[in-house]
């Protein structure tokens, strides 16, 4: 009888071990977001050089949503168009790029609530005579792959008569203007403002905001409901305790 008692004291012991390992086993490491960006867009993501770092306005309100909500990420500062096809092709859970919250994109995207107003807008050489849009005629406008200024100006090129060249990146588009390459071309306002005053470059913006709209958080549709929460969450909270305020304050909006 002792001896059957022992042999299932010692049953009972290696069972509560075995269901011990198997508990910690579970307590995997929190879960790493990869973030998909774009890589040269300032205010909103640009390099650091002194620091070899990407900030901007977009990479402190992710890390400050991302603190709030207790969620760990990498960012992956691929450039607009890349950091799209990540996204859907699932090698990153969200994308933070400066992305206007359109329709057509919801198709595609589910989207956070807007984080940033803003639209696009002409911008011509500083010397130009361009006033408007039907100026454009017989000219050579540039643009950035899948953005909605490229969208934008695809859709009335035809009307005004000119045609579109598209690049991977603003500051080669800026430059294609800058030298005559390119007689114009459409870029985000706030974005164009901030490089024309930080930059001196030598560029103007003509007429008024076209398509004014929301920045967004995305992620492939249906997918990444956890992440898509914690942003939104997190997002009303640096609003109501000034954060957010604060991170447009520093990039003087």
């Amino acid at each position: 009888m002792v001896s059957t008692i022992r042999r299932i004291a010692v049953a009972l012991v290696s069972v509560g071990v075995t269901l011990t390992v198997v508990a910690c086993g579970s307590s995997a490491p929190s879960k790493t977001f990869i973030i998909a960006s774009d890589n040269a867009f300032a205010p909103f993501e640009y390099l650091d050089t002194t620091t070899n770092k990407y900030v901007g306005v977009d990479m402190d309100i992710l890390a400050a949503v991302a603190a709030d909500q207790g969620f760990n990420y990498q960012v992956q500062n691929v450039g607009f168009d890349a950091a799209m096809g990540q996204v859907q092709a699932g090698q990153a859970n969200g994308m933070i790029a400066g992305m206007t919250i359109t329709d057509e994109r919801k198709a595609t995207y589910d989207f956070s609530d807007g984080y940033f107003s803003d639209g696009q807008i002409l911008v011509v050489q500083s010397n130009s005579s361009v006033a408007s849009l039907d100026d454009l005629k017989g000219i050579n406008v540039a643009v950035k792959t899948s953005t909605q200024g490229a969208t934008y100006a695809k859709s009335i090129s035809d009307q005004y008569g000119f045609t579109l060249q598209y690049y991977e990146d603003s500051p080669t588009m800026y430059t294609a203007v800058i030298n005559g390459s390119n007689g114009a071309c459409f870029e985000d306002r706030s974005v164009i403002g901030w490089a024309i005053k930080s930059q001196s470059l030598n560029l103007k913006t003509v007429g008024d905001v076209i398509n004014p709209g929301q920045y967004g958080f995305a992620v492939k549709k249906g997918t990444n409901a956890d992440l898509l929460s914690m942003f939104n969450k997190g997002l009303a909270n640096i609003k109501a305790n000034g954060k957010y305020n604060e991170i447009l304050a520093k990039y003087g909006y």
